[in-house]
This record gives structure tokens, C-alpha cells and sequence, in this order.
């Protein structure tokens, strides 16, 4: 059974998604306040937290650079893109604007566990392609796919978040340490390079341009 804490100074809230995550046979622990939830970590390892921002004591920014190695979604009301970008490189996995579609969040939420799942084992898949990253190897529908140094962090960074538009900066920000070559310009033909040699092997384009924000795995 995987446990998830729930850090929310709403009692409604936190009820809310306790009885919700209760009927999808998580494991839910409770924290009220930012001090309430470091206390918590010390006890505890959940396999994921859901993370308001405004709390009493330590703010949800202060806990969220306590969490290392546990995938954490942000629940908050603040819905501006920068803020958004800045929780996300700052170690956020995800960042859901309250209020919230339940169906949502509980896909968001079992994403977020298969991926760690997947990060355990270093297999990554999304419908018919996959990567290993013990082996570094790509391959769909079976069929290797042989990419350069950028193209592989960009795909390992677009198949560990399936479905979820990321902006140019991010991808920057997280591919940097392995093509600290890449810039903002090169990035484009990079990700278009990528997308022709999956099309090469299925007809189907798997990356989609988000005008003006950025790609993400479809």
C-alpha cells in the first residue's frame, strides 16, 4: 500500500482528500502546518506528498527543499506561470491549481508513483516507446531508436513527465547538466530532430509544440 501525506492547514481539505485517497487504497498520513510536516519526514518516508504553499510556521517553499527523493505535488491557489516554474525547478514534481477536478489529481498523483516505480528500476515507457537508462537505449514499438546526447535528455525528461507541457526554460534547466551545450535556439531543432526519427519509425508524431510554452510526450 503506498502512503501519501497530505500538508494542508485546511481541515475541509485535508478531510476531503483523505477520504478520496482512502477510496483509491492509499495510505494517508496528515500534517497541518510546515513545522507539523518536517516532524512527519522524520518519522516517516511517504512515497508522495501533496504540498500547500501558504502554512503556518515553515511556508510549503521551506518544506519542499526538506524533500529529497520524494515526489511532491503542489496543491495551491497561486495559478501564475512563473511561480509555477520556479516550484518545479526548485523540486517539485507536479503543481495542481486549487480548486481541483478529483479525476485529475488522483491521475497526476499515479503518475507521480510510476514514475518513481519507474526511476527504481531506470525503465521508463509511455504507450509503445520505452527507455532504459541503464542501457541508454530508446526503442518503439520494439524498434531501437538511435539519438544523440541532447535528444536522449530530452526524451528522458519528457517521458518521466507523460502528458505535461514543459517550458523551453525548464527543459534547459534539467537537461543542462548532461548537453551544457544546449541553448534556447539549438533546443528547437533538438526537439525537431527528436520528433522526426520517432515519426520515422510508427507515422506518429509523439511530441507536441505548445505554441509559445513549450513540448511535451502525447
Amino acid at each position: 500500500m503506498k502512503t501519501i501525506a497530505v500538508i494542508d492547514d485546511d481541515p475541509h481539505i485535508g478531510n476531503l482528500l483523505e477520504e478520496l485517497l482512502g477510496r483509491e487504497g492509499y495510505r494517508t498520513l496528515r500534517a497541518y502546518s510546515g513545522t507539523e510536516a518536517l516532524l512527519l519526514l522524520e518519522r516517516e518516508r511517504p512515497d508522495l506528498l501533496l504540498l500547500d504553499l501558504m502554512l503556518p510556521g515553515l511556508s510549503g517553499e521551506e518544506v519542499l527543499k526538506k524533500t529529497a527523493g520524494i515526489p511532491v505535488i503542489v496543491l495551491s491557489a497561486k495559478a501564475d506561470i512563473p511561480g509555477k516554474v520556479e516550484l518545479l525547478l526548485g523540486g517539485a514534481a507536479d503543481y495542481v491549481t486549487k480548486p481541483f477536478d478529483s479525476r485529475e489529481l488522483l491521475a497526476r498523483i499515479a503518475v507521480q508513483l510510476r514514475n518513481a516505480s519507474a526511476a527504481a528500476s531506470g525503465l521508463f515507457t509511455f504507450g509503445a516507446l520505452t527507455l532504459d537508462t541503464e542501457s541508454r537505449t530508446v526503442s518503439l514499438e520494439g524498434t531501437p531508436v538511435r539519438l544523440t546526447r541532447t535528444e536522449y535528455a530530452v526524451l528522458k525528461l519528457l517521458i518521466q513527465n507523460p502528458g505535461q507541457v514543459l517550458t523551453r526554460s525548464l527543459l534547459l534547466e534539467r537537461i543542462s547538466p548532461d548537453t551544457p551545450d544546449c541553448t534556447e535556439s539549438s533546443l528547437k531543432i533538438h526537439v525537431s530532430n527528436l520528433r522526426k526519427k520517432l515519426k520515422q519509425v510508427d507515422g506518429t508524431d509523439h511530441i507536441e509544440a505548445v505554441w509559445g510554452i513549450g513540448f511535451r510526450l502525447v
